[in-house]
């Protein structure tokens, strides 16, 4: 039972973490098995190896190893119960035993911790409840549903608490459904004892479930953990990137519990205390850190060595943080750099005939490759909805869900009516999602067990401005939608839901109908989204764009929502539900067609219908103007401009005629690019747009590369390539190797998301002239920063040149050249960073052919 004193000593716990770092003990199963125990000591030959066992027959061994880390220094130990749920402890008969087992592990570390304070009471001892990830994992290997293992987490938690418990650890994070499970248990078993989370992130750079170290502390925030953290894994070094990542995301405080290294062959542990100390030393010099410790190997000498670091340095202070996040694999924004998020539709069944029927036929893999295809088209999140009246939706929810998060690392929205379907789908998603949606039409019945399941599982939440009044319930002017979105919040955040976490859906009606009821209704909507962002700060905003277009011919209802997403941006829009496989650019329409569309959509009378279907009505898909009687010049910067792909081929040939493959690059194509980037600026193009530009760039470069012979006769150096870590985005870096490499450069590409160590060790294998960083987004440029402060901390000085569409001239003069220290270079475009690589490898010649000065 969770009592007043036991309120206090985590309150405590809070303060001290703001106070200075704090020193988790050292490995306790290694340690455990250390200690030459024969199988007696466990009980006997079947519980052999069962250290929780250890707590019914030797409890004095575990005190005695608590007592030993206490005396190192240790500000928490850990209880001895990482494997302490009924579904391990199952495996050696005692799953019936499992809250007695905890109840002892934890009374056992209270002790141990009240001896310590009574030999020096100016330092409070704490007792970290140890909670492992089983021997099952939810969305890997199955075996178990998610409320068998709430059910096995919430007998462990429950006993932990009653044993003294001041914080409960979830520790060697695997798989985030497990993680939920843990969270939702302990909150639910123990709801005063604060909770902790610790992942273990593998060579590939996630989870064994896929999340990114941000993804886990995305998932595990709507807790309020303690700290986040990382234990486990592949020793501290290896760790560098993933804790700076941590450090700069999570509100809370971060926490670093490595291995001492990886086993050798015989499984020992080899990192020394020193050595240890020192590669943790540079995390809480950098502000990184507030709680420090050791995991596998770890020895109460390398707790010694750690105590040394933790006085050595403050601890770290969280940063400010946005609930407005969702997780997949990797965390999202809801509010974007350049807005809309985009939100995939097709993966709807009352939306796709083509996806209605796979579900039908239960082609669920095929089913799982359309939302592939939304997220290759661009979308951030994928809209899942399976409610089909001649269907079973929760059963279909269970098999598409199963076969989404395998093929795509996107976050979901669960689009749904059924609080029942939505419940099983939190079950089944890892990550962090979207449930879709609430509205007050019943009053806030079905609001307020909405919000509850979004509290219990942590989901943010779609709310549509809906609201009970017989009269006008779907609000279609935008005071009205102001007023409903209003209410809407004010229940939500009634209920613990905070404003960051609600899409507000102001609602789009077909503007195309005829109706006078609904004419101009897109305009209250522009105003309605306008209204929102002004009077209610901090809201958000999403819509399902396609709906303004129903009932027009196909090729007509792309054009008319490209214009009405544009004017939603403008007025402020966060979130769009679109088909990302068919966006078309706004940008791309000429005048005529933008005024036919605004005059439906902000008009609405018969006659600007009539005209809009009739310029349509014979079209197919939309796919740009044609331009075939330009000069090819023109075709091809307007084809890049427009992310067309039709007739380039043909036009590349015609330009070949009187052109080298590199003046059609820097010609045609790179004017294309720029006009790109000016649009995208301007808030023209969102981030969608701009990567189909260029796609259409690099299938041009792809045309042109047979034919380049460039400067290749001499060799002039080798450049090491990478698209930092945080960012996908490749097509501007595999433009700058063709470019290179058909002009006498040796290059090494390291692909996209590659942090810091893998560019390190990359460069000392290959021992390149220069290294180039590429990078797309806003984020990108500042983990450029970091990455040329890890190389300068390696004693790296080779040339450095950085380039992306959020980079500037001025950002690598300011900001990545001082932290690195040597040569840092922007390059504005492919043939700049040609020019550039030519510069400084023409300097290093010269210097190196010039006499040294007596």
């Amino acid at each position: 039972m969770y009592t007043r004193s036991m309120g206090d000593r985590a309150k405590r716990l809070r303060e001290i973490l703001s106070e200075r770092i704090l020193l988790l003990d050292g490995a306790t199963g290694t340690a455990l098995a250390a200690m030459g125990l024969a199988a007696a000591d466990y009980g006997g030959e079947p519980l052999f190896g069962c250290h929780e066992a250890l707590l019914l027959h030797r409890p004095d061994a575990v005190y005695a190893l608590h007592r030993l880390y206490l005396e190192a220094g240790a500000d928490l130990v850990e209880t001895d119960s990482f494997g302490g749920t009924p579904v391990v402890l199952a495996e050696y008969g005692l799953a019936e035993r499992a809250r007695e087992i905890n109840r002892l592990a934890a009374s056992i570390a209270r002790s141990a911790c009240a001896e310590a304070e009574a030999r020096d009471p100016s330092r409070p001892r704490f007792v970290a409840g140890s909670l492992g990830p089983t021997t099952k994992a939810l969305t890997l290997t199955g075996g178990i549903t998610f409320d068998e293992m709430r059910r096995a987490y919430a007998v462990q938690a429950g006993g932990l608490a009653e044993g003294g418990a001041d914080v409960l650890l979830i520790e060697t994070v695997q798989d985030a459904l497990n993680l939920k499970a843990a969270l939702v248990a302990c909150r639910e078993a123990a709801p005063g004892v604060p909770v902790a989370v610790s992942a273990t992130i593998e060579p590939t750079g996630t989870t064994l479930g896929g999340q990114s170290a941000e993804a886990v502390a995305v998932v595990a925030e709507p807790w309020e953990p303690l700290w986040v953290g990382l234990n486990c894994a592949m020793g501290p070094r290896a760790m560098a990137e993933h804790v700076r990542a941590l450090s700069a995301l999570a509100p809370c405080a971060v926490a670093v519990v490595p291995n001492a290294g990886l086993p050798d062959a015989e499984g020992r542990y080899l990192e020394t205390p020193e050595e240890m100390a020192r590669a943790l030393d540079r995390y809480a010099a950098a502000g990184w850190v507030n709680v420090l410790g050791g995991c596998c190997g770890t020895t109460a000498d390398h707790v010694r060595a750690l105590r040394v670091v933790a006085d050595r340095h403050a601890p770290r202070r969280p940063p400010s943080y946005d609930p407005a996040r969702l997780a997949g694999g990797e965390p999202r924004e809801l509010f974007q750099e350049r807005p809309p998020l985009l939100i995939g539709e097709r993966t709807n069944v009352l939306g796709s005939r083509k996806f209605k029927g796979l579900v039908k036929e239960g082609r669920w893999a095929e089913a799982a490759e359309v939302g592939r295809r939304q997220v290759r088209g661009g979308a951030q999140v994928l809209d899942v909805c399976l409610a089909d009246s001649e269907g079973n939706e929760r059963a279909a929810a269970v098999h598409l869900l199963r076969a989404l998060r395998r093929a795509v690392r996107v976050p979901f929205m669960v689009d749904s009516t059924d609080p029942e379907v939505m419940e099983e789908a939190l079950t089944l998603i890892p990550g962090r999602p979207i449930l879709n949606s609430v509205n007050l039409e019943d009053g806030g019945v079905r609001l307020e067990r909405v919000a509850a399941l979004a509290r219990r599982y942590g989901a943010a939440l779609v709310a549509g401005c809906i609201d009970e009044r017989p009269d006008d319930g779907m609000a279609r002017t935008a005071r009205r939608k102001l007023e409903v979105a209003a209410r809407l919040l004010e229940r939500l955040e009634a209920c613990g839901v905070r404003r960051r976490e609600v899409l507000l859906d102001p609602l789009v009606f077909p503007a195309a109908t005829g109706d006078p009821k609904f004419a101009a209704s897109a305009r209250e909507t522009v105003e309605g989204v306008r209204l929102i962002r002004r009077e209610l700060p901090g809201a958000l905003t999403v819509l399902g764009v396609s709906n303004v277009s129903f009932g027009l011919p196909p090729a007509g209802r792309e054009v008319l929502n490209a214009v009405f997403l544009h004017h939603c941006v403008q007025a402020g829009l966060d979130a769009a539900i679109v088909n990302t496989e068919q966006l078309v650019r706004y940008p791309s329409l000429g005048a005529d067609e933008v005024a036919l569309a605004e005059a439906v959509l902000f008009g609405g009378g018969r006659d600007s219908i009539d005209a809009f279907t009739a310029r349509y009505r014979q079209a197919g898909i939309w796919r740009g103007p044609v331009a075939e009687d330009l000069p090819a010049e023109e075709r091809v910067r307007r084809m890049v401009v427009g992310g067309e792909r039709a007739g380039l081929d043909a036009a590349l040939d015609e330009l070949l005629g009187r052109m080298t493959p590199l003046e059609i690059i820097n010609g045609p194509l790179m004017a294309g690019m720029d006009e790109v980037g000016r649009l995208f600026g301007d808030g023209s193009l969102i981030v969608a747009e701009v990567l189909v530009s260029a796609e259409v760039m690099q299938a041009a470069v792809n045309h042109l590369r047979p034919r380049m012979t460039g400067d290749a006769s001499a060799h002039r150096g080798s450049i090491l390539l990478a698209t930092v870590r945080g960012d996908v985005h490749d097509i501007g870096k595999n433009l700058v190797g063709i470019i290179f490499s058909t002009n006498g450069y040796r290059v090494v590409d390291l692909g996209v998301q590659v942090p810091s160590e893998r560019i390190i060790a990359a460069w000392r294998q290959h021992r390149t002239d220069l290294v180039g960083l590429s990078g797309l987004l806003v984020r990108s440029a500042h983990q450029m920063v970091a990455t040329a402060q890890d190389m300068a901390s390696q004693g790296l000085t080779i040339p450095v040149l950085v380039g992306g569409a959020a980079l500037s001239a001025a950002f690598t003069r300011d900001r990545i050249a001082p932290a690195y220290g040597g040569t840092v270079a922007y390059a504005s475009d492919a043939m700049n960073g040609l020019a550039t690589a030519n510069r400084i490898m023409a300097a290093a010649a010269s210097a190196a052919a010039a006499p040294a000065r007596p």
